[in-house]
């Protein structure tokens, strides 16, 4: 039987509807095909890991700090790729555009909301951990630093090539380098000499074209935007150029620790008038934890933890403590000498002789649940305000939420807001981290925990500046609210864009429009581009 024009016609419809369908609903099989044709690597192969490889798995969760992200429910990429050279991220880019997969792009695992390996669309993630070379010059006192490097490799790094120097970063060093940079990036030297972003001269980039860029090829309105809004936003960040900071070769130390027996309450109310106004060689964090009370009643007590890292020697620190914070009491016999790198193991409670090995290695030993917020505070809690958090502590079990106040002050205060995208400088005397930890994958149990510590934040955000209410892009937190699946206008993504952002969040909608006016690269807090959702 002869098949007729209009039968042939419909055949060839129906044979093109069907291979849609299936593109669509298996759209990693047509990019595979894809990246493997614009590829001249025949190794491309090894980087490409779908659920069917046995280590796919293990691939997924190994960066995954926050284990809530670890269950079955948490949506999975359709294929992974780790890509060891930049064509590799070129043809990516090339072949998502082309066959409808989103890119996640991961470089360290420490983002608090997961946005960096999970979609609710089909996506592929973008592993960066082998983007992690080091290369230091010290004759022009510089760095370039791979994305996927953590921020502990870079301090050994640094150190390895002359201990006299470092960077001003993160007190974590699993922290990967290309997220921790692109948000900011506060740690022990933020008093002196700013924040991490602070501190980059060039960067290397891959836009929405497969474009490798640096400084001057991006320009300089690129260049702001990926110096803490949020990389991810604008391309695939390749590597940043960093400067280095001079460090003595031994910095004092202390970490005194107060319960409310011993006064904690006026303590905590005393530093925040004092921690911001200290000599910038010196910080004096603060972390406060609910604890089992030492007087055998069974009960519980809140521990303040003050920890001090001094670039001078012991007895100007004990000088100056007088001076400043006589109320701590610090002794001589708190005070304990080490190398500025060894300070990353004291932070955390580690023997200080397992540095090495705490800095090269590249995920968490302590893994755990988790939810976080955080908040700029610029005038000081009243006693009354830090009773209250007191209070909320103490319905959690001991040890299970943890705040962590850092001052600011010294440098923070004569750095323009606009300087960077993250706007919050003079006028903040501390930013505050606030997290519960738990261990159990029961839902019911992940739920109390997290509207605990929304209500923590409810009460903590009575005595912080609003309109908007300030928060850091680096500890991303979800509830401030989230774009479309699909296009999301800027007013919508106002809601949480400024609480990061402040006034920059316009400047990074311009940025985004320009260089990515599709809005290819996106997440739940993503810049919107106006193009893409006027074209929607």
């Amino acid at each position: 039987m002869k098949l007729t024009k209009r039968m042939l016609q419909f055949a060839f419809l129906l044979l093109l509807s069907i291979s849609c369908v299936l593109s669509s609903s298996q759209p990693e099989k047509p990019f595979i095909q894809c990246l493997l044709h614009q590829s001249d690597d025949p190794t491309i192969s090894n980087i490409i890991y779908t659920p069917k490889n046995s280590s796919y798995s293990s691939i997924l969760n190994f960066y995954i700090q926050n284990l809530r992200f670890t269950s079955p429910e948490t949506p999975k990429p359709k294929l992974i790729l780790t890509p060891v050279h930049e064509s590799q991220i070129q043809a990516a880019i090339y072949c998502s555009k082309i066959h409808g997969l989103q890119i996640r792009i991961r470089s360290g695992g420490h983002d608090y909301e997961g946005s960096s390996y999970i979609s609710e669309v089909p996506f592929l993630l973008l592993d960066m951990f082998n983007f992690r070379s080091i290369s230091v010059d010290l004759e022009s006192q510089s760095a370039w630093v791979g994305a996927g490097a953590t921020i502990g490799e870079t301090y050994y790094a640094i150190h390895k090539k002359n201990s006299s120097f470092s960077f001003a970063a993160g007190n974590r060093p699993t922290l990967g380098i290309g997220g921790h940079i692109s948000g900011g990036g506060c740690g022990p030297l933020v008093r002196e000499y700013g924040l991490a972003a602070d501190n980059v001269i060039d960067a290397r980039l891959i836009d929405v074209n497969g474009r490798i860029l640096d400084r001057e090829s991006m320009g300089e309105d690129l260049f702001w935007a990926i110096r803490g809004g949020m990389g991810a936003n604008f391309g695939v960040i390749l590597a940043y150029k960093i400067r280095l900071i001079e460090v003595p070769e031994k910095v004092i130390a202390f970490k005194v620790r107060r319960t409310l027996e011993q006064n904690a309450t006026k303590l905590v109310h005393k530093w925040q008038f004092v921690a911001p106004k200290l000599p910038r060689r010196l910080i004096v964090l603060l972390k406060i934890d609910s604890v089992v009370s030492n007087d055998r009643s069974g009960g519980k007590t809140i521990q303040a933890s003050f920890l001090s890292v001094f670039r001078g020697d012991a007895d100007e620190l004990l000088q100056v403590m007088e001076e400043y914070f006589p109320e701590l009491g610090v002794m001589k016999e708190d005070l304990k000498e080490m190398s500025w790198i060894q300070y990353f193991a004291f932070y955390d409670d580690h023997p200080i002789e397992d540095i090495v090995q705490i800095l090269t290695s590249r995920v968490s030993t302590s893994k755990s649940y988790l939810k976080a917020k955080s908040d700029f505070v610029q005038k000081p809690i009243p006693e009354e305000g830090i009773e209250k958090i007191w209070e909320k502590l103490f319905e959690e079990d001991p040890l299970a939420a943890q705040l962590q106040w850092t001052p600011f002050g010294g440098k923070m205060d004569e750095i323009s807001e606009s300087e960077t995208p993250f706007p919050h400088r003079a006028g903040n005397s501390f930013i505050m981290f606030e997290a519960i930890f738990w261990n159990g994958t029961d839902s019911s149990l992940a739920q109390k925990h997290v509207n605990w510590i929304r209500e923590l934040h409810d009460v903590i955000g009575q005595y912080v500046d609003k309109n908007p209410r300030g928060a850091y892009a680096d500890y991303r937190d979800l509830d401030l609210g989230v774009n479309n699946v699909g296009e999301t206008s800027v007013e919508q993504a106002r809601v949480w864009g400024e609480t990061y952002f402040k006034k920059n969040f316009d400047r990074l909608v311009y940025v985004k429009t320009r260089v990515d006016p599709d809005n290819f690269f996106k997440n739940e807090q993503s810049i919107p581009s106006r193009l893409a959702h006027f074209s929607s």
